[in-house]
Order: C-alpha cells, then sequence, then structure tokens
C-alpha cells in the first residue's frame, strides 16, 4: 500500500520504511472517509491473508487518482484517509483472528487459560494501533502481551539472515560445500 501510495515522495515520509510511513500518516488521517472490507470472513479458521485487501485499496487509489486527475505516483490529497482506513483494516482482520487462534488453542488445552500469553514480534509488532489492539484482545482474555521494544520488531528477513549468521559461525546445520545449490534473491 505504500509503494502504491508513493509514500517515498511524500514530504512527511521520504526516510521512512512503508509500514512506518502508513502509520505516520494514518494517525491524522480519518479511517471512516474509506471502508475496506475484510479478508477471509467467510473462512472460520486462524488463516490471515492481505491480498483481498491489498486489491481493494488498489481499486481506491486508482478511482481518487482519476477523480484528482493526477497521475500514478503522484500524492492523492487523501493519502492520510486511506492510510487510516488501511491501516485499521489490517489491525482488525489480525485481531479478529488472534482471537480465533487464542479461543481454539485455550478449547483444545494447548494453551491454559491461566498464565496464557500472546506473543508478536516482527515488523507488525512495531506498528503502535495494531499493537494497541492486541494488547486490549490479551487484555480482555486475561492473556499476557509480550512484545519486544519497538526498535526490535525488524522485519522477520533480518532475524532469519541473523540466525544464519550464528549458526556459520558454530558450524551447525550449515552447509559447507555450496556445489549443487541454486541461489535465488527471492
Amino acid at each position: 500500500v505504500a509503494r502504491r501510495l508513493s509514500l517515498r515522495k511524500h514530504p512527511e515520509c521520504r526516510s521512512m520504511a512503508g509500514g512506518k510511513a502508513i502509520e505516520h500518516l494514518a494517525q491524522t488521517g480519518n479511517r471512516q472517509q474509506h471502508t475496506f472490507r475484510l479478508p477471509m470472513q467467510q473462512y472460520r479458521n486462524c488463516d490471515f491473508s492481505f491480498s483481498g485487501l491489498q486489491n481493494l485499496v488498489n481499486k481506491v487509489i486508482i478511482q481518487k487518482e482519476k477523480e484528482e486527475g493526477i497521475q500514478e505516483g503522484e500524492i492523492l490529497s487523501c493519502v492520510k484517509d486511506i492510510a487510516a482506513a488501511a491501516q485499521h483494516a489490517v489491525a482488525v482482520h489480525i485481531i479478529q483472528r488472534t482471537y480465533r487462534a487464542m479461543l481454539f488453542c485455550i478449547k483444545n488445552s494447548i494453551l491454559s487459560s491461566k498464565n496464557a500469553a500472546l506473543v508478536v514480534s516482527g515488523g507488525v509488532a512495531s506498528n503502535q494501533y495494531i499493537r494497541k489492539g492486541l494488547q486490549t484482545l490479551a487484555d480482555v482474555n486475561d492473556f499476557a502481551l509480550l512484545c519486544p521494544p519497538p526498535r526490535l520488531c525488524t522485519d522477520n528477513g533480518v532475524m532469519i539472515a541473523w540466525n544464519g549468521i550464528e549458526r556459520l559461525r558454530a558450524g551447525l546445520g550449515v552447509l559447507h560445500s555450496t556445489d549443487g545449490i541454486r541461489y535465488e534473491p527471492k
């Protein structure tokens, strides 16, 4: 969404990563200006998916670009409202699906309802709006919410790479010969 909104060109967001830019702009946006249907409401499971939401946001952006007579890549006048609405939809989706997972774990005796904890990490845990929603969810259900400080909530890819470095240094589970292995960036 940040890329599609061209937030790198926004004067307030030039040095920010996409998620941080969305969060920043959403603080002063009106999320009620746009309502995005929540993903996967028809599925009674704990899965997450954001592709449908991304498509809905993209359609609104295209419509607004036409209305404002601007080209893709230019900043919309309603960029803060779209950021706020998209962030809210993502937060509600995460909270709903996490709640289902919590109920599933309790019902199936995977977790005790006493001293249960919800652990959130990675880039999404740095978003204060989402974190507040998850804190409310945890509080209402007598779960402890455990999150690293936001400065440590970075992209999981960095954590995986760091784990690889540590394993390489320790000589644990690392191939020493890369003959016949094909590397791809994605």
